[in-house]
C-alpha cells in the first residue's frame, strides 16, 4: 500500500505545487505515482492537464470534502506513492491530508515570513504525531539570511533536509509544459538537485 506525502505550507508562493509536480514526474519514471490536488486554486490540476503524450503516467484526482478520506484510501491501494497538494491554509481537507501522511513536507523560501507561515502546519502535524521535513526552495547557495533561517529551524528542533532547490527558471519552464525538470532538462543543475531531494524523501517514506 502506498505511503502518502502531504506537501503543506500556509504561505503562498513557497513552491508547494511546483514541488509536488516535480516529485511526481521524477518518481513516475520508476514507480506508480498518484497526485491528489485539494488546493482550490487547482494549479496542479492544470499542470497535469498539460502533460504531453508519452510522458510518464501519473494517476490524478482532485476530490475534496467528505469524499477525501475514501479517495485517499483508493489511491493508496493503486499507487506506490501518493502526493497531496494542500490548500494554503489549515482547513478540514488539509487536516485530513496531514493526518493520513507518512511524511509532511513543508517547502519554504529562506525568509522569516515563510517559516512563520508554516507554524500552523507544524503545530497540526505535531498534534497528529506526523513526521515533518522542511525543505528550502528558491534558496541561494549561501547567504546570511539563509544561515539565519537554518539556525532558527535548528533551534526549534525541526528537521531541515540538507537537499535544497535553487532559484532556477528551469522549474517554472517545465511546469508550464506539464512536466518536471528531470523530463525537460535532465542534465541541468535543477534536475540534479531535484533528484537528490527525491532520493532522500524516498528513503524517508519507504
Amino acid at each position: 500500500m502506498a505511503r502518502i506525502l502531504t506537501v503543506a505550507q500556509q504561505k503562498g508562493g513557497a513552491g508547494k505545487t511546483l514541488l509536488a509536480a516535480n516529485l511526481a514526474a521524477h518518481w513516475a519514471r520508476t514507480r506508480r505515482v498518484a497526485l491528489l490536488d485539494i488546493d482550490p486554486q487547482r494549479s496542479l490540476t492544470r499542470w497535469h492537464g498539460l502533460r504531453p503524450a508519452g510522458a510518464a503516467a501519473i494517476a490524478f484526482s482532485c476530490v475534496s470534502g467528505w469524499r477525501l478520506g475514501g479517495e485517499l484510501e483508493r489511491l493508496r491501494a493503486e499507487a506506490d506513492i501518493v502526493i497531496v497538494d494542500t490548500p494554503p491554509q489549515i482547513d478540514a481537507d488539509a487536516a485530513r491530508a496531514i493526518r493520513a501522511a507518512g511524511l509532511v513536507l513543508v517547502p519554504l523560501q529562506p525568509s522569516p515570513p515563510d517559516l512563520w507561515a508554516a507554524e500552523g502546519t507544524l503545530a497540526l502535524a505535531a498534534e497528529e504525531r506526523r513526521p515533518v521535513a522542511l525543505v528550502l526552495n528558491r534558496a541561494p547557495a549561501r547567504s546570511r539570511l539563509r544561515t539565519a533561517i537554518e539556525r532558527e529551524v535548528a533551534a526549534r528542533g525541526l528537521r531541515l533536509l540538507p537537499q535544497t532547490l535553487g532559484n532556477r527558471h528551469a522549474y517554472a519552464l517545465a511546469f508550464a509544459r506539464g512536466m518536471g525538470v528531470g523530463e525537460t532538462e535532465p542534465r541541468s543543475a535543477a534536475a540534479e538537485e531535484l533528484a537528490a531531494l527525491a532520493a532522500a524523501l524516498a528513503e524517508t517514506i519507504a
